[in-house]
């Protein structure tokens, strides 16, 4: 079968690697049908997603057919679709005992430690598949898994009505994580550097936008905060000096939300995080919000219909990334299938 490794970074090949089979654990053979291409994909290829190893098959926003299921499963049956979890976590660990396997002590992810999805089959534990929602095709499907990154997100970040965001990017991931914010908290700054992508925030109900590139940010998040600064900010642009901007940004006693890879050195000011008393918090992954995000798809809470921009087929993955390193402003999602 065809799959997409990642031999080094600035390498990637369609290679030939053996169909699996189903054994006591991997319970699940799903023929895969649509992979996501998430920012931590491209990092992966480049070299600058530090928690990434080599070679490796990539890809961990996963949609499938179950295709063969073993004799214990009772879950999911022949012809089922699904989503495929990508954290695999230990369930022993300390992070483990807090209900924190999205940072298990012994955490594998599928497309980061471990092979992910982008080839033709896969076999995984019956526990790790979701049923899909009818109302959405395959592709459209794909964007489950950042929507669950995004509730990870505003999970961490223990968003209320009663906040001001400041959600630095709106990219892939900027926008996933509107989706599930706007449905907690009216009142949303959204700070990018895309004319286009700032309208499209606007027009799905952000209450301010502010062009970094064209307008003083922190000017213009004073005065649409009366001068307080946001209550919660959200990086998800993981750029350089983005951190640092939304420490200035975020009003006293606020919280602050990383979500970045890079390894280089982040310039940090502590007094700001000190005299705020700010509290800066991670959010990796996602901790079981797959079935959340799919119960909001079903109750009409939640549409992903349309959200994908462009399709390759695996086999044509090389320009896949290599469109997506153009950073074409039509690019909202961009899926890879297995029509080939």
């Amino acid at each position: 079968m065809k799959a997409v490794q990642i031999v080094r970074p600035e390498e990637l090949r369609v290679i030939d690697v053996e169909k699996p089979s189903i054994t006591e654990h991997d319970n699940v053979l799903v023929r895969m049908t649509a992979a996501g291409i998430c920012g931590s994909d491209i990092g992966i290829y480049h070299g600058t997603n530090a928690a990434a190893t080599y070679p490796r098959i990539i890809g961990h926003e996963i949609v499938g057919v179950v295709e063969e299921t073993g004799p214990g499963v009772t879950s999911v049956k022949k012809g089922d679709r699904v989503i495929v979890n990508q954290v695999v976590s230990c369930g022993h660990c300390y992070p483990c005992s807090l209900g924190r396997g999205n940072v298990c002590d012994n955490l594998k992810v599928r497309g980061v430690h471990i092979d992910g999805g982008y080839r033709e089959f896969l076999a995984v534990p019956d526990s790790d598949c979701y049923l899909l929602p009818d109302s959405l095709s395959d592709r459209d499907a794909v964007m489950i898994e950042p929507t669950t990154i995004a509730i990870q997100s505003c999970s961490r970040a223990e968003l209320t009505a009663e906040d001001t965001l400041l959600l630095y990017g709106y990219g892939s991931l900027g926008s996933s994580i509107f989706r599930i914010a706007s449905q907690i908290c009216p009142n949303i700054i959204v700070a990018e550097l895309s004319d286009e992508k700032l309208a499209a925030a606007k027009a799905h109900g952000a209450a301010h936008t502010i062009n970094t590139q064209k307008e003083d940010f922190l000017e213009r998040v004073s005065a649409y905060t009366n001068g307080r600064g946001s209550t919660v900010s959200i990086d998800a642009a993981c750029s350089k000096g983005s951190l640092l901007n939304l420490l200035k940004a975020t009003g006293n006693a606020g919280r602050v939300i990383t979500m970045g890879f890079s390894t280089d050195p982040t310039e940090i000011n502590q007094f700001l995080i000190t005299s705020k008393e700010l509290d800066v918090r991670g959010s990796r992954l996602q901790n079981r919000m797959f079935g959340k995000a799919i119960e909001m798809i079903r109750e009409g809470k939640l549409d992903l219909n349309g959200v994908v921009s462009h399709t390759f087929p695996l086999i044509e993955a090389q320009k896949a990334f290599d469109f997506a390193d153009t950073h074409d402003p039509s690019i909202r999602k961009i899926v890879l299938t297995f029509d080939f």
